[in-house]
């Protein structure tokens, strides 16, 4: 699968509240593992599945972050649920920083440095 976003995945781990309506026009409300977030959107685990589609809000703290149901996929551990944040909202950390937050581009660069600085070393015989 090709690849669209156009801002940056940053991985994180933390327990949110996700609400939404089901099918049936209850409101729905379950706790769920945050994966990744970025600008415009988040990537969710949950237990049971949800329709593309459905708009989904994230409670955090004391804020939300509202988006759609973009996908929706099982993988070993449940369901994956990718969520398009709806126009004019938008993550910053200044409001919502998951406890465990990680930008894969740096270990990307810390891997680069490490393999520079060895590379760098005499070799001992």
């Amino acid at each position: 699968m090709q690849e669209r976003r156009t801002d940056t995945r940053m991985l994180c781990a933390e327990l949110v509240e996700v609400i939404w309506k089901d099918q049936s026009g209850r409101e729905r409300r379950r706790i769920a593992n945050l994966e990744d977030i970025s600008l415009c959107g988040i990537c969710l685990q949950v237990e049971n599945p949800m329709q593309p589609g459905t708009e989904v809000t994230m409670r955090y703290g004391d804020g939300n972050l509202v988006g759609i149901v973009r996908y929706c996929a099982f993988r070993d551990e449940g369901y994956f649920l990718g969520i398009q944040f709806e126009e004019g909202c938008q993550w910053s950390t200044q409001h919502f920083r998951p406890e465990h937050l990680l930008d894969p581009r740096e270990l990307v660069e810390q891997a680069m440095r490490r393999h520079h600085a060895a590379s760098d070393s005499p070799a001992l015989y």
